[in-house]
């Protein structure tokens, strides 16, 4: 049986780059890859899959409903790829574990595992409940060498707490923290005594 897989990791990560790679492999094997992603994320155009460090496809499929992912294509693939899944609703994460386990393609979801605020987003934490597999994609710290967790958002590049929670940026907007610098950065986030 094909699996479901979420690799997840803060931003700046290379998810996305991974992605590319895992894509440019299936091709070069002749196989056919299907590459996904939400409709909503427009940062680098419509169609386009664009990872930070330059490299770009266009997706096959843009997704809002469940209704965007065509049994009878995905049944086709040897391989889905999905972009920024933690912006997908948790029906289509679940129509994603049934295309996994019914159709026995595999399905390898990348995305954030949490928000700016720390909190896991829908998608995400659907994943994290119905994946066969999860790993970490890392990076580090934007102020340290220490592995990043978190995601620091600015607004006028001061560290924030404010604004909604999909809020579409970059390196401008958003930054990798680890848990210390985070903390340091928005002492209120914690809500808690000093130990």
């Amino acid at each position: 049986m094909a699996k479901l897989y979420f690799r997840y990791g803060s931003v700046g990560s290379a998810k996305t780059l991974n992605l590319l790679a895992v894509a440019h492999s299936y091709t070069q094997q002749s196989k056919t890859v299907l590459v996904v992603k939400p409709a909503l994320d427009t940062r680098f155009g419509e169609n386009a899959v664009t990872s930070r460090a330059g490299l770009s496809r266009d997706a096959d499929f843009l997704v809002a409903t469940v209704d965007d992912l065509p049994q009878d294509r995905m049944s086709q693939a040897d391989c889905i790829l999905v972009d920024e899944a933690q912006f997908l609703s948790e029906p289509v994460i679940e129509k994603l574990r049934l295309i996994a386990t019914e159709l026995d393609v595999p399905v390898i979801c990348y995305g954030l595992r949490g928000d700016f605020r720390t909190r896991l987003f829908p998608g995400s934490r659907r994943l994290m409940e119905l994946a066969d597999e999860i790993s970490e994609v890392k990076t580090t710290c934007a102020f340290c060498n220490r592995k990043a967790v978190f995601n620091l958002k600015l607004i006028n590049g001061q560290p924030s707490l404010s604004g909604p929670v999909v809020d579409l940026g970059s390196e401008e907007k958003y930054l990798p923290t680890c848990a210390k610098c985070y903390g340091s950065k928005l002492p209120q986030v914690w809500n808690i005594q000093e130990l």
